[in-house]
């Protein structure tokens, strides 16, 4: 099997021999067709080497052309020799050529390799002019970074759902041995142990749940409907009427009309979580304010609350899965997690974004942008 490069070569090769032969034909046909050739004779004059002062003579090759015929028969065999050189050469030139245009192939090619056996952090970072193989090894470099951060993703979610599900399972193990370990345990701390039994168990299965709700979310398949945004901002609200009275919480909704196209039901849950988000991590008797803005493109969903201060580096991990900041919740262990990451979701189900920025006087702001081009959301 010929390698590229050599299948290279021999195209450059042939390409010189195709254009030499038609030249040399195009040539051959005008030389004997549109000229007319007379060939005048003089008369031969005999001369004698001593009369010229030479001593020693010597033969001469000479290449004599008498007739019209010889003259083409010349010009072609002088022609073929010349496209001869004019094919190796072309080879030779072609052989380097196409060594320096596949060189770059042949790094991407390594960088494929790595990857496959697992070395995801290696970037090829072809330099040199701006063309279709550079625009490849760019992609590919942004296709190894995507996968890096897939797997790392991967890595911690697994890690830190193993976490999650063990720590309670390991509490309850723990109460039940404390229990079994007293010969005399009495009926009321049996029923004790069993209604803390229940209230971790109660934990496991939200947080099952909303792993379920995420995986729902990463893979969805949608089919879109016009939703009108502000109606579902106002349900949601309503919903959590208790929750916010209880926390003290007050509740702002600047909103217009609004409305993109999605799914009714991921969109109501993204919202609600933002809401439920902005409720469970603020501070008692703080505020939460959600605004609502069109533009050409999109719907643009707006929530900010009050809380405690957030770094930057904090933020930009809040959208992982289990992902928490210590010091925002209003009680200890609210939450599992999981909700601005079933957000962030969603909104990519919706080709849209989510984005969080920390406020400065405290408190979180999230920005949940949504198409409203029905062709827009894709499905996966």
């Amino acid at each position: 099997m010929l390698t590229i490069r050599a299948r290279l070569c021999l195209s450059y090769a042939a390409l010189v021999a195709g254009c030499g032969a038609v030249l040399i034909t195009l040539v051959y046909l005008y030389m004997r067709y549109v000229p007319s050739y007379e060939l005048p004779t003089a008369p031969a004059t005999e001369l004698d080497p001593t009369d010229l002062g030479l001593d020693q003579v010597q033969p001469a090759h000479a290449l004599e052309i008498r007739t019209v015929d010889d003259f083409f028969e010349n010009l072609v065999i002088a022609s073929l020799i010349a496209l001869g050189i004019l094919i190796i050469l072309g080879g030779i030139v072609g052989w380097v050529m196409a060594g320096r245009i596949i060189r770059p192939l042949a790094a991407i090619n390594a960088g494929a390799n790595r990857a496959a056996s697992g070395d995801l952090d290696h970037r090829i970072g072809l330099e040199g002019p701006h063309d279709e193989i550079r625009d490849l090894s760019a992609t590919f470099d942004r296709m190894l970074a995507s996968l890096e951060h897939a797997f790392e993703s991967q890595q911690r979610f697994a890690a830190n759902a193993s976490h999650e599900l063990r720590s309670p399972l390991t509490t309850v193990k723990t109460m039940i041995d404390v229990t079994l370990s007293d010969p005399d345990v009495d009926p009321g701390e049996l029923r004790a142990l069993a209604e803390r039994i229940r209230d971790v168990n109660q934990s496991n299965i939200d947080t099952v749940e909303a792993l379920l709700d995420l995986a729902s979310a990463s893979n969805a398949r949608l089919v879109p409907e016009r939703i009108d945004v502000t109606a579902l901002i106002d349900e949601v609200a309503a919903e959590l009427t208790a929750e916010l009275e209880a926390s003290e919480l007050t509740l702002t909704t600047r909103t217009a009309e609004a409305w993109a196209f999605g799914s009714p039901i991921l969109l109501r849950q993204a919202l609600s979580n933002l809401l439920r988000n902005a409720s469970r991590h603020n501070h008692l008797g703080g505020h939460i304010i959600v605004r609502t803005l069109m533009s050409p493109t999109a719907t643009h969903v707006t929530v900010s609350n009050t809380g405690a201060t957030i770094s930057q580096e904090t933020v930009a991990q809040l959208t992982e899965p289990f992902a928490r900041a210590h010091g925002r919740t209003l009680t200890r262990g609210s939450g599992h997690g999981l909700g601005l990451a079933i957000v962030a979701a969603i909104a990519r189900a919706h080709e849209g974004a989510l984005t969080l920025t920390p406020n400065s006087d405290g408190g979180l702001t999230a920005h949940l942008d949504l198409p409203i081009s029905q062709t827009d959301p894709v499905s996966r």
